[in-house]
């Protein structure tokens, strides 16, 4: 009992409770720059999962591929031609050269309303609307158009039409000349048309048949005018 008492025993065990005391206040306290707990995809657990684009951070080569994509985005039109005629054909130059003197001048475009001026040029012959005619028309072809139109009312005949639809529009030939551009276009369509006579007898057609009729249209234009119009220039029936 005596020798647990002992005075250096004593001491021994004051050094121990000292040090152990200045242990734990060293291991047991955080100072915040530990090691997250990683889980298996090495991500920090109590990171927050959501996505942003104000976390991610850049890895090696997205410099490169940034780059890369933008010069796509810059990469040059295409060519005016493509999709309406062949490289290094007569008409592809000539669809460039039509381009370069009217920027405004974009084949698909100008199929759009080339389509669209067939529709009413057709149905304007067919109701005799020689006013729509004309503003259509170059003055020659207007005067051929409207001719056919005194003819058919001395004889007394009255067309019946029904424009039914375009099945195919093509470029199919293209001419710059000084200040004028032509561009002829192979029309491709369905009607339903009749003529009768005074008398209502049919002299032609038939009203209740449809019919394909191939049409090859040329349209012209003044690039230098101030008017924006294409004129129907000249036809020609394929069948």
């Amino acid at each position: 009992m005596n020798e647990a008492l002992d005075p250096l025993n004593l001491l021994i065990l004051a050094i121990a409770v000292v040090i152990f005391l200045r242990l734990r206040s060293v291991l047991g306290r955080r100072t915040g720059h530990e090691r997250k707990p990683m889980d298996s995809f090495g991500v920090p657990r109590d990171q927050d999962a959501k996505s942003s684009n104000d976390n991610v951070v850049p890895l090696p080569g997205n410099e490169e591929a940034a780059e890369r994509a933008k010069s796509f985005d810059e990469e040059p039109a295409p060519p005016i031609w493509e999709g309406h005629a062949k490289k290094g054909t007569a008409l592809a130059s000539s669809l460039e050269a039509i381009h370069e003197a009217d920027d405004s001048f974009h084949p698909k475009s100008f199929l759009e309303g080339a389509r669209m001026a067939y529709e009413m040029i057709v149905t304007a012959f067919a109701d005799g609307d020689s006013k729509t005619l004309k503003n259509l028309l170059t003055k020659e072809v207007f005067e051929g158009f409207n001719n056919a139109l005194k003819e058919r009312e001395r004889a007394g005949h009255v067309q019946e039409s029904s424009f039914v639809g375009i099945d195919k529009a093509a470029i199919i030939e293209a001419v710059m000349s000084d200040k004028n551009a032509n561009v002829t276009i192979k029309f491709v369509s369905k009607l339903i048309s009749a003529t009768r006579d005074k008398e209502g007898t049919l002299i032609e057609g038939d009203p209740k048949k449809v019919r394909e009729v191939t049409d090859i249209w040329t349209f012209m234009r003044d690039v230098s005018s101030r008017d924006p119009n294409w004129r129907l220039v000249a036809t020609e029936a394929a069948n």
